[in-house]
């Protein structure tokens, strides 16, 4: 395995490369290359906080884009294997270590201006095989995802193979993603279900306001991310009702050879 402590531009003799031309980091940077001729790539304007990479096989890329806005910084633990991709959009911001995995071949990408919050997880696989022992098949492949532009993923949350999201979304606190969520809506639970739709979320905390203050605030309003949903609402989470159970007449619980004779008797 070959480790690389500083961000800075480097090629190995496996082929292995950092295509990166901005200021040298030293401080929380750490990326390992297992395989051959993989490539990070990253903006010279990335805002990179904190940078664990590794290139667990042969032919990943990692693609991190600029960080033009003011955002909490890039925080991640990056995981790529053999023949796959991560791709992180323009002014994505993460409060606490995001982990993101893409292995098998396949691809996750991330969105512009998508804002983590802690604890998060974006897995296209489950680390370990799953089989089904009638057929032997595997029962967990791997699988790509796709996080739009301007999502809010809450604290905990995890995104698992084969989930995309809409644009201008919010996947509540400690949330699974499984699969498709749309556009410009509220999704919370394990697995994850729309609870709200035609929603728009604007970056400005809310801890400092006063009460009764008018949100959103003059130049505070990102209007392309403020569309209605765009999905028959297939997804919405709807109230479970449960069925009375069928109320049984006292002769069901006679004898069976006594409602023989009581049905013999009837048709007599």
């Amino acid at each position: 395995m070959l480790q690389v402590r500083k961000l800075e531009r480097y090629k190995d003799d496996q082929g292995n490369e950092i295509v990166y031309d901005g200021e040298v980091r030293e401080e929380k940077i750490d990326i390992r290359f297992k395989g051959a001729n993989n490539k990070l790539v990253i903006s010279p304007e990335a805002d990179i906080k904190d940078l664990l990479v590794i290139f667990t096989g042969d032919n990943g890329q990692i693609d991190i884009d600029r960080t033009t806005k003011r955002r909490a910084g890039l925080r991640f633990e990056l995981r790529c294997g053999h023949e796959s991709r991560i791709r992180i959009g323009e002014n994505v911001g993460c409060a606490g270590r995001t982990f993101i995995s893409a292995v098998e071949g396949v691809s996750v990408t991330i969105g512009a201006d998508v804002m983590f919050a802690k604890n998060i997880e974006v897995r296209g696989d489950d680390t370990h095989p799953i089989f089904d022992v009638r057929s032997g098949k595997r029962a967990n492949p791997s699988q790509s995802i796709v996080v739009g532009e301007h999502v809010w993923i809450a604290k905990h949350a995890v995104v698992m193979g084969g989930a995309t999201i809409g644009d201008g979304s919010v996947i509540g606190f400690r949330s699974i993603v499984t699969k498709a969520i749309p556009n410009n809506c509220v999704a919370v639970g394990a697995p994850a279900k729309v609870v709200k739709r035609n929603i728009a979320w604007e970056r400005p905390e809310v801890v400092t306001r006063r009460p009764g203050e008018e949100y959103p605030r003059k130049g505070e309003k990102s209007e392309q991310y403020w569309n209605l949903t765009e999905d028959d609402g297939a997804t919405e989470a709807k109230p479970v009702v449960r069925s009375q159970p069928r109320k049984r007449r006292a002769a069901q619980y006679l004898p069976a050879p006594v409602r023989r004779l009581a049905r013999k008797l009837r048709s007599s």
